[in-house]
């Protein structure tokens, strides 16, 4: 007798129930992770905020479209980072929305549900991250970016381009990379005779406009900042090491889509013993021109992001991971035909459920048990009120007036310009990083210079004296994380410029 599963059924029925549920299943997931362990943002997110909170055009981390909503998003929740963890997730669940309806349009429905399904076991998409940033924005522009494009190359349909032409503005607007995504798809329109037919209208002249419109500022600053060249091309002695630095990310890259080798192994029917006794997801027949574009926009932007960071020596894909891989799960579906068998039901179940949860498990057990087995900090552990908090009011107890900057050691610094008053971020060992600040006019509004002490009585470190030199140091200030396990307390050396008289 064959057996069909509730989720199947689902699925051939209701698909994009099936979609909203899974979707946020796991955007629920990630957004309580952050908030029962995280006592401090993650990786970059206060040096984002930071940025945000200036409003810049555009600053050296890139365009400015992400750090503006961020500051947006925190500011909305109170001053609290949980409006930005709730963004990030926004964004997963706009992401895989769009790739469903992209998905729907190509495969139909049902196979558009497996789509969704087997993109969100790619490492990128399994632990989506709740560090919000240019990266993360780009995913569901990219998405939109990509279903837009099929209805106005595959489909004809002309009420589209405005659409396209906000969305092409908005991820100029979010990562360096986007041009060269453009440059993608307006080479996939040209090589194709329905593309080419489309780009034959006064339509794309207006789309044009539209994306002038939105990203000239950030090029008025680009060529202001005189940062439209291209990094140094690499000396003939150097390419070996490139092409291994290229290979490493395509690795990478391939590494990060074995959740979806592993299901697409043990779906196969070379074990199955009675390979008809098992449910089909059925498709209607796909558009050759559908095919050609999903392969197209599955293999270019990553063999193309990874080449060029290869090449210029960058740490991560041109776009990043999110972007390259989006289409992997769609291309796999549309590979494996107009009949899919599900066979070994729950075994899949159970590999696809440890795709999505093992990574905030790992988070978990990094966050609770790393701190007893070794001496690594688990940046998430640091007591990020408490320490914006402490410097903020010391500052005005001692001043009589709010903390407007502070300065140092730069995560710690980071930490402290989330505090309710929003102190301005100062790389002091980089100024040119933050241009809103200068050495001069830091030490004629005042503020705070913190190090991490390294004895009771808080010398600052040589290089702090030297560009403070009357700076007096306090009295450092210990704080607890949150598993303080074989570490050491957290110890902060600080000291006072006191603001000068106008």
């Amino acid at each position: 007798m064959r057996f069909t599963s509730l989720i199947t059924e689902l699925i051939r029925a209701r698909p994009r129930l099936v979609v909203w549920l899974v979707v946020l299943f796991q955007a629920a997931l990630w957004l309580m992770v952050p908030l029962l362990l995280y006592r401090s943002p993650p990786d970059d997110l206060a040096t984002v905020l930071a940025y945000g909170r200036e409003y810049q055009v555009g600053t050296g981390l890139g365009p400015p479209l992400a750090f503006w909503l961020a500051d947006i998003a925190f500011r909305a929740a109170g001053n609290h980072v949980i409006g930005v963890y709730l963004l990030a997730q926004l964004c997963g669940v706009a992401t895989f929305w769009t790739l469903y309806l992209l998905s729907r349009a190509v495969v139909g429905g049902q196979q558009a549900v497996l789509a969704v399904l087997l993109t969100m076991t790619v490492v990128v998409f399994s632990s989506p991250g709740v560090e919000f940033g240019p990266l993360v924005l780009a995913r569901p522009l990219w998405a939109l970016l990509l279903l837009h494009s099929w209805q106005l190359i595959g489909q004809n349909r002309r009420n589209a381009w405005f659409a396209w032409s906000i969305e092409a503005g908005l991820l100029l607007l979010t990562i360096p990379a986007a041009i060269g995504l453009l440059i993608l798809v307006i080479g996939f329109a040209l090589a194709t005779a329905r593309g080419r037919r489309m780009l034959r209208s006064f339509d794309p002249l207006f789309a044009l406009l539209v994306i002038v419109v939105l990203a000239l500022p950030y090029l008025i600053w680009l060529i202001r900042a005189d940062a439209l060249a291209l990094p140094p091309w690499p000396a003939i002695a150097e390419l070996s090491g490139r092409a291994l630095h290229w290979a490493g990310l395509l690795g990478t890259l391939l590494f990060a889509l074995s959740g979806i080798v592993l299901l697409a192994v043990l779906n196969s029917g070379w074990f199955a013993r009675k390979p008809e006794d098992a449910p089909i997801i059925y498709r209607p027949p796909v558009d050759p021109l559908a095919r050609d574009f999903v392969y197209f926009f599955a293999i270019a932007p990553a063999l193309a992001g990874s080449l060029i960071s290869g090449l210029f020596d960058l740490d991560r894909v041109a776009g990043g991971a999110g972007v390259a891989l989006l289409m992997s799960g769609l291309a796999v579906i549309v590979a494996a035909g107009d009949l899919i068998a599900l066979r070994r039901q729950r075994v899949l179940r159970t590999v696809w459920a440890a795709a999505i949860v093992v990574p905030a498990l790992a988070v978990i057990v990094t966050t609770l048990f790393l701190p007893w087995a070794g001496s690594a900090e688990v940046t998430t552990s640091l007591p990020a009120t408490a320490i914006a908090r402490f410097f903020g009011d010391s500052f005005e107890r001692r001043t009589n007036q709010p903390l407007r900057a502070v300065t140092g050691d730069a995560q710690l610094a980071a930490l402290i310009s989330l505090d309710a008053g929003r102190p301005h971020l100062f790389l002091d060992t980089a100024a040119e990083r933050t241009p809103w600040l200068t050495l001069a006019k830091f030490n004629q509004t005042g503020g705070v210079v913190v190090w991490r002490a390294s004895d009771t009585a808080g010398t600052p470190p040589a290089d702090i004296a030297q560009r403070f030199p009357g700076l007096v140091p306090e009295v450092p200030r210990a704080f607890e994380r949150l598993v303080v396990g074989r570490q050491p307390l957290l110890r902060i050396g600080w000291g006072i410029v006191r603001p000068k008289a106008p």
